[in-house]
């Protein structure tokens, strides 16, 4: 009978979630979101329809375990390699001065230290999964702002597994310094062991069950290596996440990786909307009425620090003020796993009531809030590009002191001083044409000022930038920009200001190409048609050499 009662628990939760998740997303809220939005509707709070938690967390830990070993799979060596300045500069100063406001603010409150630590632990965590899909959907991945936002991430994904570790000794108030450092070399010497028995024995033992070529005996090996280290690794007083983490990152390693991946990802998905599902159900919908206020206070504190330490940590970097503000819009939420912190500290008593259900709906509510945050990005920081006191202290020259110098006509205006930009000057430069080159990245345009270019700082975004640049009486304007975003923005301006101009630009993606024609490109070159040209003119060129060695 228990069976049954715990199967219809299962069955109301997953229909519960289709449904609220199916029509939220109409009103495009995150699914995450959703999912804790559900589980407040029929928790023991509310509709009463799941009384007893116990056996929904049971699946809920499952989640949690699979959420790590995910992360610990999607976490590639390439990606890391690639990503290493953000994720090694901008997670560090992120998370680092997150930590350490929150703990100060905490503190000067009157809060435990203990309790503050783990506070910050909470709120320093964004949400990959909804910013990655948002800027997945904005075609922003690859852009600036999009690299620097996937490094902090990354970062965060992986200091959430040492927090976890850490939170139940903060939770031991006996604890001292002592038994926190033993406590940490020995999930040390753990982690360490099964690393290295892991490369050793993972690879050759995948590599034998592939040799069977059966799909099923393969997922069950990687949850097999999933479940069994995480086991492993708890049963030496590690956390059972962290066992799990560390699975996934071995798996990763070896060149099944893409494979374990896809086997793992469904079941993975539904566990996690359980998990999520199950953080719904604590929510006390008549206390967050009661709380209105504490709750809204809290939402404004996070997005607001978080907005301003996320852009100075990309200030520190000396990245351009638009890469700042649009990482920071981007980040400023905080993400699924401060919901595995949570729970990794229900028990402890380190956050107490009606605290803890107010941070929860503040969460939701940042979550909530982070597609009109990446929507909002691109209008701030034109808005901020315009203000002078920021833009002087950059030491760059200005639109607008270059109008007051040279009088420009008959030029062609180059947006952005990567390789394509540089290119295009040397190659205007031999044939003795003028131009003007504009960046909104201040080194850029430190470089090509060194390099004697005619160059200065400018948002081609502003149609007033556009105007002291000379648009009217430009030959042509080239857009070599990084940012699909902002490379439409640019060429509606610019459509605007001058009709009849040439405007050409270059995107990543052929699906782009509609949409900027549509925003008024006269050419639109694309990555994949010059890859693609490329690849099938070498692909013809060997087929040639094989047919004359033949003859």
């Amino acid at each position: 009978m228990t069976g049954i009662v715990f199967l219809l628990d299962l069955v109301i939760i997953l229909a519960a979630a289709v449904i609220v998740v199916g029509l939220l997303r109409y009103l495009h809220v995150p699914s995450i979101a959703g999912f804790i939005v559900a589980g407040a509707f029929i928790g023991p709070y509310a509709l009463r329809f799941i009384k007893d938690l116990h056996q929904v967390e049971m699946l809920a830990e499952l989640g949690v375990v699979l959420l790590l070993f995910g992360i610990g799979l999607e976490l590639s060596l390439d990606r890391v390699r690639r990503l290493w300045r953000p994720i090694a500069m901008g997670g560090s100063f992120q998370v680092g001065i997150t930590i350490l406001c929150v703990l100060g603010l905490a503190v000067l409150f009157g809060t435990d230290i203990r309790s503050g630590l783990l506070l910050g632990f909470i709120i320093v965590v964004s949400s990959t999964a909804i910013v990655l899909r948002g800027l997945s959907a904005r075609g922003e991945l690859e852009t600036p702002h999009g690299r620097l936002a996937l490094g902090i991430l990354i970062f965060q994904d992986l200091c959430v597994v040492p927090m976890v570790l850490i939170i139940p000794i903060l939770g031991d108030a006996g604890s001292t310094g002592s038994s926190l450092l033993m406590s940490l070399l020995k999930a040390a010497a753990v982690i360490t062991g099964v690393v290295v028995a892991s490369r050793l024995i993972v690879p050759r033992f995948l590599e034998e069950i592939a040799r069977t070529r059966k799909r099923d005996l393969f997922v069950l090996s990687v949850f097999l290596i999933c479940l069994g280290t995480a086991w492993i690794v708890s049963s030496v007083g590690v956390s059972l996440a962290l066992g799990a983490f560390l699975a996934g990152l071995v798996v990763s390693g070896s060149r099944y990786r893409e494979q374990a991946i896809s086997d793992l990802v469904p079941l993975r998905d539904v566990l996690a909307s359980v998990f999520f599902v199950s953080i719904g159900m604590m929510l006390d919908l008549r206390n967050v009425l009661d709380n209105l206020l504490p709750i809204l206070g809290l939402f404004a504190a996070i997005i607001i620090g978080k907005f301003i330490i996320i852009f100075l940590s990309a200030s520190i970097m000396r990245l351009p003020l638009r890469v700042g503000i649009l990482t920071a819009t981007a980040l400023s939420q905080v993400g699924e796993f401060s919901f595995v912190l949570l729970y990794a500290a229900s028990g402890t008593g380190l956050l107490t009531e009606p605290f803890q259900g107010n941070l929860t709906v503040a969460i939701i509510l940042s979550m909530l809030a982070t597609p009109f945050g990446l929507a909002l990005g691109p209008h701030l920081a034109g808005g901020l590009g315009k203000l002078n006191p920021l833009t002087r202290l950059l030491e760059v020259r200005m639109t607008e002191e270059m109008q007051e110098s040279e009088t420009l006509q008959d030029h062609i205006i180059i947006a952005g001083y990567g390789p394509t930009g540089q290119n295009l000057a040397h190659s205007l430069a031999r044939i003795g044409t003028r131009y003007i080159i504009v960046d909104f990245n201040t080194d850029n345009v430190r470089q090509a000022t060194l390099n004697d270019e005619p160059a200065c700082f400018g948002d081609v975004t502003s149609a007033e930038v556009l105007e002291h640049l000379g648009v009217a009486a430009a030959r042509e304007f080239v857009i070599a920009i990084n940012d699909t975003d902002a490379t439409m923005r640019a060429t509606r301006a610019a459509r605007q200001a001058v009709p009849d101009l040439c405007i050409t630009v270059r995107t990543s993606y052929i699906g782009d190409v509609q949409r900027l024609k549509d925003a008024g490109a006269t050419h639109v070159i694309t990555a994949e048609e010059a890859a693609t040209d490329a690849m099938i003119g070498q692909v013809l060129r060997n087929i040639g050499d094989n047919s004359e060695d033949q003859v």
